[in-house]
């Protein structure tokens, strides 16, 4: 695959670590000395401003949150769904903030630095986060509790697989290079039965580092959970009330968790981690004449400006009239779609209002 990062990368920002600092986030200043409590004489109001300033250099609460570093906007979402009410004052970070995604990020050296001295730090764990344990030996947290996704689900997690006219990758052996074990699909989070595992597991870590606070943490986890066994419900009702089984993705398909998880059938044009952009002739028209035997009236993508091969397979069915709709993967969220108000819910809603309309 495309998307090692090489050690050599790495190791320079490990060691532009040590001059680079964090940036801490959500301190409450400390409340000023009351009004009632200064001396009407000039001699005390002297010693109040001494008090109030003094009384800044005092450590807030706030400032000593739990720190927690996620890679991608699902982990952070989770993340502020578990602390609630206490997300407004906690140091929480989304490293892959920017619009790039999973496959293609690479860390700088601030972002070592708050791995390095994170309380909690979350990350996917497949082929696509090989940098993360070069990062790990920075850190200056003993007391770091970590999340490897895929560890946490265990034998959930599946093999990325070529079904019939997907365009496969070509891999350039070199002599000598040692046989590669299996490529695990790192798109797990696009199942809500996943999530419940996964919200459960940050849960338990955010108790353990801030132990406090475990009834709420728990108790919101509890909450969040009950709102994706509903949502769990509605797609498992829009499936199995659907004229169609079927769904075909003129792209990239980082949708097989989501797709087994409701026995639905999918044809495409790369696999979900694939780095390939341009479909072959060959990968068209077979697309296009699945299209044409099963009676699509849409052609799917996943979130970006570029449809070019969903337009294509179009023109080259027999009616040319089939629409292009888009689902999210939420492999390319940002900070500016934060706080614009999106979440892991409200996307997984707009995917299944999505898949109603393709399905029937």
């Amino acid at each position: 695959m495309k998307r090692f990062i090489s050690l050599a990368a790495v190791a320079l920002a490990a060691m532009l670590c040590f001059c680079a600092c964090g940036k801490a986030s959500g301190k409450t200043p400390a409340p000023e000395t009351s009004a009632t409590e200064a001396s009407t004489t000039e001699a005390s109001t002297t010693e109040a401003s001494t008090t109030e300033d003094s009384s800044n250099d005092t450590p807030t609460t706030e400032a000593s949150a739990p720190k927690i570093v996620c890679t991608i906007f699902p982990e952070y979402d989770w993340v502020r769904e578990i602390l609630g009410e206490k997300a407004e004052g906690a140091d929480l970070t989304m490293l892959l903030d920017n619009g790039v995604d999973l496959h293609s990020y690479q860390p700088t050296a601030e972002d070592i630095v708050k791995i390095s001295e994170c309380d909690l730090f979350i990350y996917v764990g497949g082929e696509s986060d090989g940098w993360v344990d070069d990062a790990l030996k920075e850190k200056t947290n003993k007391d770091m509790v970590v999340i490897n996704l895929l560890d946490t689900l265990g034998d959930s997690v599946k093999e990325e697989e070529v079904v019939e006219g997907m365009e496969a990758e070509e891999e350039e052996e070199e002599e000598g290079e040692e046989e590669e074990g299996p490529e695990y699909d790192e798109h797990v989070w696009l199942s809500l039965k996943n999530t419940k595992t996964l919200v459960a597991a940050i849960a338990d870590a955010l108790e353990k580092i801030d132990s406090e606070n475990a009834d709420t943490y728990k108790k919101n986890a509890e909450d969040y959970t009950a709102k994706l066994d509903a949502l769990d419900v509605e797609y498992a009702d829009t499936v199995k009330n659907a004229a169609l089984d079927t769904v075909l993705f003129g792209d990239r398909f980082p949708f097989r968790y989501m797709v087994d998880d409701y026995g639905l059938k999918y044809y495409a044009a790369f696999v979900g981690c694939s780095a390939e952009t341009e479909a072959s002739f060959e990968t068209i028209a077979f697309l296009a004449g699945k299209v044409d035997e099963l009676g699509l009236k849409n052609v799917l993508t996943i979130e970006g400006q570029n449809h070019k091969i969903a337009e294509t397979i179009i023109q080259n069915t027999s009616t040319k009239d089939q629409g292009v709709l888009t689902m999210d993967s939420m492999q390319s969220t940002t900070t500016e779609d934060v706080q614009g108000g999106a979440t892991y819910l409200g996307i997984m809603e707009s995917n299944l209002e999505v898949l109603k309309e393709v399905l029937n």
